[in-house]
């Protein structure tokens, strides 16, 4: 007799050994027929698992994220089975899930183009529309490696040969295609109906510069018709969003092979990182933060004791003068526990909260630099909290207050809270465990946060808060955190007079709001396609004449709009008006004034808004008292 438990509580008996499929039929031809694999105790396996007594199962459909995961598995072999078809030579590697699909490395004589592109995709059509079932087998690893090797698929083999001797290797098999894999797989190519191929790019094998290079073909998998399509779409929008494009098109900043992974900004550019800055240094003095200034350079010696030389030297740059050797800071933290140590201490000077624009660099490897998001040369707007145990949660609250405004103003409402607890290598007691991260639990159930928790997450030294926003389109950002600390002020040798008159170590409180300014500006061009609201916008009026006539009168206005300490651009150019307007509004201003005869006599000007809204004539001091309350706003 098989006893099994269903999600809801319910149980079932069985009088043989049943799987997964066997149970979903006996559910009901629905569920056996969407069935695509089955969870069982924990463990997500295929249709044909056969279940053990008193397991606990659920059918998973192409509706449950699991079940969605095994759909894009299942379609990354469908990728590899239809170039083994039509590209017989090509050798198969590794075709692993990623977010929002799959890709598979291959090995090929020549690079594959866009038409074979389209013939893979359309051929993977065809083996779906087939039906082939999918079944596994089970050999012992020696035998697996001859049966590759005797496939031709030298890269199987060396893969299967790093197992260690003596355990079996799972092989999986649709068709006349056969891969290794742990699985698990949908029942039959018929259940992949809704994918497409996005483009090829070049992967070392493993990961190592010093192997040779191999053709990686993404592509992406969907539930439904429906959500492919809205996938597509957000693509769509996100290549036209898409921050290297903009920064062109706008004049903001661009990146060049003489200093790879750092940015030049242009004057547009640079007006919008000053805004940024500028904001959140006013946010550093509203909340009681002392703002304060590190070196670039520090001896090799400080990033010993960190721990950073050695878990961390091959991401740093790395200078010598006179026999020494220093390296350029990828964080502020050190420094920042250097300036606290200046003098003594006490408790009463708790909380004490530090704040840099300090700039780090980190040698990124090349093929992960992505235009202004991922550099090698950045900005963080990086605090320090030095505090008690006892300070935790109140400062952690406090701080998710404020990043909450910060956010609403930048034009961002949805957040997604975690918190990264505890991992198994870790330093600090359990108690000290306990007490840290129920304190930014609780901080966030004040501050009305739901969470999740991202169990061993943790860094080693201290759990931590992850903060990501959802932008207009839907994807996600990490982009602040709260971090704690119980080790790095011993292994700096920081200390503070307690009310008993003895030293302690105080607790440190890593926290970011907006992180790399390089990433976040880049991350607002693409919140915004450009379009940035009034107090970021990098010009925000143009003035523009309609003869030469008007020429003074619309320094007049510059002048007048700057001296309230606007961005104020003038156009005096000899050409038709609506060619200006036409030629300025794709560089997406808040506002044009136009001015002819009548404004001019008037003191007034004809107000354009962005998205070709004419506001009509107004005086200009009407309009200085529209935009003020713009900036103030944050509209």
């Amino acid at each position: 007799m098989i006893r099994i438990t269903l999600p809801d509580g319910s149980q079932r008996q069985y009088d043989q050994p049943v799987t997964v499929a066997d149970v979903a039929a006996s559910i009901g031809p629905g569920l056996a027929k969407a069935a695509i694999a089955g969870k069982v105790d924990g463990k997500v396996v295929d249709t044909a698992f056969t279940i053990p007594d008193g397991a606990r199962v659920a059918i998973l459909t192409p509706k449950d994220p699991e079940g969605l995961d095994v759909i894009r598995h299942s379609t990354a072999h469908l990728l590899a089975y239809a170039v083994k078809d039509l590209f017989p030579d090509a050798q198969v590697t590794i075709g692993p899930v990623i977010e929002n699909g799959f890709y598979y490395d291959f090995a090929y004589k020549r690079p594959f183009t866009p038409e074979d592109l389209a013939a893979i995709e359309k051929r993977m059509t065809e083996i779906a529309a087939r039906d082939e079932p999918v079944t596994r087998r089970v050999l012992p690893r020696d035998e697996a490696v001859k049966h590759f090797k005797e496939m031709g698929e030298n890269y199987k083999a060396e893969i299967i040969g790093s197992i260690p001797a003596g355990e079996d290797v799972s092989l999986y098999a649709e068709g006349r295609f056969e891969d290794l894999c742990r699985g698990p797989h949908v029942p039959s190519t018929g259940k992949l109906k809704f994918f497409k191929l996005m483009k090829v790019a070049g992967a070392y094998w493993r990961g190592d510069h010093r192997n040779e290079m191999l053709q990686r073909v993404y592509g992406t998998a969907w539930a439904s018709k429906e959500e492919l399509q809205q996938y597509l779409t957000m693509l769509e929008e996100a290549e036209r969003r898409d921050h290297r494009k903009l920064g062109r098109e706008l004049d903001l900043f661009h990146l060049e092979e003489v200093s790879p992974g750092v940015v030049f900004w242009h004057p547009k550019g640079w007006a919008i990182w000053q805004a940024v800055e500028q904001y959140m240094r006013q946010v550093y003095r509203d909340n009681g933060y002392l703002e304060v200034k590190g070196p670039q350079i520090l001896d090799k010696s400080l990033w010993e004791k960190t721990g950073h030389w050695d878990k961390y030297r091959e991401n740093m740059f790395v200078t010598e003068s006179e026999k020494r050797e220093y390296a350029l800071k990828p964080m502020n933290c050190p420094g920042h526990v250097l300036i606290f140590k200046q003098g003594v201490k006490s408790y009463r000077d708790l909380p004490l909260r530090y704040g840099e624009f300090g700039q780090c660099h980190r040698n990124e490897p090349s093929g992960g630099l992505h235009g202004i998001m991922r550099v090698r040369g950045f900005t963080q707007d990086d605090g320090h909290i030095f505090c008690t145990e006892d300070h935790i949660l109140p400062e952690c609250e406090e701080f998710t207050r404020v990043l909450h405004r910060v956010y609403k103003d930048f034009g961002f409402t949805e957040i997604i809270y975690k918190v990264a607890t505890r991992p198994e290598a870790r330093i600090g007691s359990d108690e000290l465990w306990d007490k840290a991260e129920q304190a930014l639990m609780e901080s966030l159930r004040r501050s009305g946060c739901e969470f999740t928790i991202s169990p061993g997450d943790g860094a080693f030294y201290g759990p931590k808060i992850e903060y990501t926003l959802k932008d207009a389109i839907g994807r996600q950002w990490q982009v602040g955190t709260m971090q704690v600390d119980f080790n790095l002020t011993t292994r700096l040798d920081a200390e503070y007079v307690g009310e008993d008159g003895a030293r302690h170590r105080p607790v440190v409180l890593h926290r970011a709001i907006v992180g790399s300014l390089e990433r976040f500006i880049g991350i607002l061009i693409e919140q915004h396609a450009g379009a940035l609201p009034v107090w970021l916008a990098p010009v925000q009026a143009i003035v523009l004449n309609i003869t030469d006539g008007q020429s003074d009168y619309v320094n007049e206005v510059a002048k007048s709009l700057r001296n309230q300490g606007l961005r104020v651009a003038t156009d005096l150019r000899n050409e038709k008006i609506t060619y200006k307007i036409r030629e300025h509004s794709l560089q997406k201003p808040p506002y044009l004034l136009v001015v002819g005869e009548k404004e001019k006599a008037a003191g007034a000007v004809a107000v354009r808004a962005r998205g070709n809204k004419d506001l009509g004539v107004m005086p200009l001091a009407e309009f200085s008292q529209r935009i003020a309350a713009d900036i103030a706003s944050k509209v």
